[in-house]
């Protein structure tokens, strides 16, 4: 699957530096091109996703919502590195309570109920 996903991402002209994920989530870092949004390259990823996932696994859907952050190109080893070791990484700390340290830390008000829709 997350060979697949580089594919559509560089079907939409953007860069695919990394997929990698956990069986709870996924993390793609992506080079947007300059003629797509964030939520365009959302909705092109888990749309044929999800098509080619169900016969394999019928339970198989994306929560609604994602997160997206922006990292400084200087940066892009660091997140290909953290994408390479969520195994490792979430062993220490669940995504969940990951996500929400980075939401808080960063001043994003968030509501819970909203966000593992």
């Amino acid at each position: 699957m997350h060979a697949y996903l580089a594919k559509v991402v560089r079907e939409l002209e953007c860069a695919c530096y990394r997929v990698g994920g956990v069986a709870d989530h996924v993390h793609l870092a992506v080079g947007l091109s300059r003629t797509i949004t964030v939520a365009d390259v959302v909705e092109a990823v888990k749309t044929p996703s999800s098509k080619k996932a169900k016969p394999y696994c019928a339970n198989f859907s994306w929560q609604r919502g994602y997160g997206a952050f922006s990292v400084g190109f200087s940066d892009l080893p660091n997140l290909v590195a953290y994408i390479d070791n969520q195994a490792e990484h979430h062993n220490v700390r669940t995504f969940q309570d990951e996500y929400r340290q980075l939401l808080v830390e960063h001043g994003v008000s968030f509501n819970e109920q909203y966000v593992w829709d």
